[in-house]
């Protein structure tokens, strides 16, 4: 039983790593494809004097994909922007009591993607059905399902990851990278 749900928990763990591996690169073809419109623009604008149309529209569309495309990733590698400091004093000396707090964060943070994905279904749910679109009619418009849809999943993807980390004890969890050596810091 209990070989079955390890096999379980590291399958699922193998799914969402690649999936959010697979996400990350995607945003990454985003930022790509951002700094090429954003030059193209540039270039029109400066030698030809007629700019892109709908840069604006396309800049705020992608920030929001490569921002959610990106994060289950960054949750998984544990690069989320937050303050490990008192991990890190307390987890040299309490090591148990640190893993246990690292726990309850990454259980609070599952619990809150869970919400946003619940709070945001809806919402992809009403802008699939009516087709609402943001932009500028006859200059550059876009439906808001597709960003919806990836906030979603993105945060679904999310309580996974997070709920994998709760379930599954790390060996040596990884924290602030510190250089062995002061040759190494520079």
């Amino acid at each position: 039983m209990i070989s079955a749900l390890k096999k379980t928990v590291l399958a699922l763990s193998r799914l969402s790593n690649g999936v959010a591996i697979g996400a990350n690169a995607i945003g990454t073809l985003v930022v790509l494809g951002l700094v090429a419109i954003v030059n193209f623009d540039v270039v029109a604008r400066g030698v030809f004097n007629a700019p892109f149309l709908g840069a604006v529209e396309v800049v705020q569309f992608s920030m929001v994909l490569i921002v959610f495309l990106q994060l289950p990733d960054v949750v998984r590698v544990n690069r989320l922007t937050r303050s490990d400091g008192f991990l890190v004093v307390i987890g040299t000396r309490y090591p148990r009591v640190a893993a246990g707090l690292r726990h309850v964060i990454d259980s609070i943070s599952a619990v809150f993607m869970a919400l946003i994905a619940v709070a945001i279904w809806p919402e992809f749910l009403d802008m699939w059905d009516t087709k609402d679109y943001f932009g500028v009619p006859g200059v550059f418009t876009a439906p808001w399902w597709p960003i919806k849809l990836v906030i979603f999943l993105s945060a679904a993807l999310c309580v996974v990851i997070f709920s994998l980390k709760v379930l599954t004890r790390a060996e040596k969890p990884e924290l602030v990278r510190v250089p062995e050596h002061e040759d190494d810091a520079t």
